[in-house]
């Protein structure tokens, strides 16, 4: 088995650290005779726009170690790569927005993990059910397609959740490599980011209080 292939197992999913997080999210139901062809197309990124940017992403991070190699050697050089690079991403961008999910979609307020995602929704599932779930990184525009099973669907016990009734938990089953590296280093940087946040908040307490 390959490590495209390799999903992680349950308990490994519970190491995954989560976070509540704003992202654009949609969702759709498909069936288990239509899932293989779809996760081959995963595989190899074809007749999606709106994945190429995380493809741009992952290449991007793969290119950095040769990229500082490269500054120290010739400095030059590595100013017209990184250029492209961000054409690229300008490009990849373009794309993105051309998918009428990413460009439709609202924002809303999701529990993510490397592993996982809980988010409201105005349908119903049965536990088992596979889901196609296009999830977009913001401000970063990276979209990611992931293939998952819902694990739990229960009301949703938010008062202002009348268009959304439901709650829904669902494991990730397929999901890219590269994808899943590229939703690590977000969460790591928004957690990293909230403990920031907290650190001066009770700095400032602190000082307030002296």
């Amino acid at each position: 088995m390959s490590n495209e292939d390799k999903q992680p197992l349950p308990d490994e999913r519970r190491n995954y650290f989560r976070i509540d997080d704003v992202v654009k999210l949609s969702h759709r139901p498909v069936s288990s005779d239509e899932l293989p062809e779809l996760v081959e197309r995963l595989k190899t990124g074809a007749g999606s726009n709106f994945t190429v940017m995380s493809s741009f992403t992952a290449m991007s991070q793969q290119m950095l170690v040769h990229l500082r190699r490269v500054e120290n050697a010739a400095p030059d050089v590595a100013a017209c790569i990184k250029i492209l690079d961000q054409k690229l991403n300008i490009l990849g961008r373009a794309f993105l927005l051309q998918e009428e999910d990413a460009s439709n979609q609202a924002t809303k307020m999701v529990n993510i993990s490397a592993g996982g995602v809980a988010f409201d929704s105005s349908k119903s599932y049965k536990i088992g059910t596979i889901l196609e779930i296009k999830l977009l990184l913001l401000p970063e525009m990276t979209g990611i397609l992931i293939y998952g099973e819902v694990a739990n669907c229960s009301k949703n016990e938010k008062t202002d959740s009348l268009d959304q009734p439901y709650y829904l938990r669902v494991n990730f089953s397929n999901i890219r490599e590269a994808d899943r590296d590229i939703l690590i280093r977000y969460l790591l940087r928004c957690q990293g980011e909230w403990l920031r946040k907290r650190r001066k908040e009770n700095e400032s307490a602190d000082e307030e209080a002296e």
